[in-house]
């Protein structure tokens, strides 16, 4: 998928940007007749990036949709601050599931409707990377084997945020968090753990696999108006960075994201059964420190002196990830 990249001339709106555009070209968020999907009054912390993608997500869904849409939640940061008994922030038919079962949920839930002949109703499942990446894991690649007919969406904000900030699969090497300490000889997440889940979704051969950030608004609207009518297992990743277990200014939520795709550090890309069909380039690739210094919980890699070796590394993974995704020309770092 190519979509129109635009010059942001103003920061902090998408309303100049949307105005280059012609109107069949511009964001849902920049409509007047939104769904608001995730309405106003929920309790997510100042910034969360959670709360932006799935606002993005859902009405963009909704709107592909033609407002025929069931979503399946699982439990975690974006359950709890959307729903806190007897309220609720959705406006959409909404399924709470528990921690690890919203694909097995999300599969029941489209099984119902295909049995009562209603082929006009989407569902989507969503979770964050602890009830996508860990526990409920077998159930997603069971979803995914089964080629069930849902739009899976894990928003990533690298560790599990709602009970504590303790490290997830889905965690970076060497980030703080509070059972990976920055202690030690080597302090934070170990490196070599974890897993990467878009490339484990490409795995199992599902008609469509995709990543975006809440810092590519016209890309991630895009993506989801592309899954959300095709037919069978689908998946998306979006980045979605926590500013309270980043331990980053909640100003910073979209400039930290847009860090992470321009380090290389989060690839944008589309697959189909498998294979890569198209990638967002990097105009200009910038140092992975640049990405690292605005969150607290990469601060002691930056100590005196600063943890060169552990920086290095983490570079090493943004510029494999430009290599294997071809998205840029040069992979050297700009300074």
């Amino acid at each position: 998928m190519v979509t129109q990249r635009i010059k942001f001339y103003q920061t902090g709106t998408f309303t100049v940007g949307n105005r280059l555009l012609d109107e069949a070209s511009r964001t849902v968020q920049s409509r007047m007749d939104r769904t608001n999907s995730l309405d106003s009054g929920h309790r997510a912390c100042q910034g969360c990036g959670e709360a932006l993608g799935a606002r993005y997500a859902l009405d963009a869904a909704m709107r592909a949709a033609q407002n025929q849409l069931v979503a399946v939640n699982a439990t975690g940061c974006l359950e709890v601050f959307s729903s806190p008994y007897p309220e609720s922030a959705w406006r959409i038919p909404w399924l709470h599931s528990l921690f690890g079962n919203a694909p097995a949920v999300a599969s029941g839930v489209a099984a119902a409707l295909r049995a009562k002949g209603r082929t006009d109703i989407r569902v989507i499942a969503q979770g964050g990377d602890g009830a996508t990446v860990d526990i409920g894991f077998g159930c997603l690649s069971g979803m995914f084997e089964r080629n069930d007919d849902v739009l899976y969406i894990c928003y990533d904000n690298e560790a599990y945020m709602n009970t504590g900030v303790q490290r997830s699969g889905s965690t970076p090497p060497h980030a703080w968090t509070n059972t990976t300490q920055a202690v030690g000889p080597s302090p934070g997440n170990p490196p070599g753990v974890g897993k990467n889940l878009p490339r484990l979704a490409m795995a199992h051969g599902i008609p469509y696999v995709a990543t975006a950030s809440v810092a590519d608004l016209h890309d991630l609207e895009a993506k989801v108006m592309k899954a959300t009518p095709l037919r069978g297992a689908r998946y998306i990743h979006i980045h979605v960075p926590c500013p309270l277990g980043w331990k980053a200014d909640p100003a910073h939520t979209i400039k930290v994201a847009r860090l992470a795709v321009e380090s290389g550090l989060f690839p944008l890309f589309e697959a189909e059964y498998g294979q890569v069909t198209s990638r967002t380039p990097i105009r200009k690739q910038v140092p992975v420190e640049r990405y690292l210094e605005l969150q607290g919980r990469f601060a002691h890699l930056f100590g005196d002196p600063p943890n060169r070796e552990a920086i290095a590394s983490i570079q090493a993974i943004a510029d494999a990830n430009i290599q294997f995704f071809g998205l840029c020309e040069s992979q050297k770092v700009s300074s």
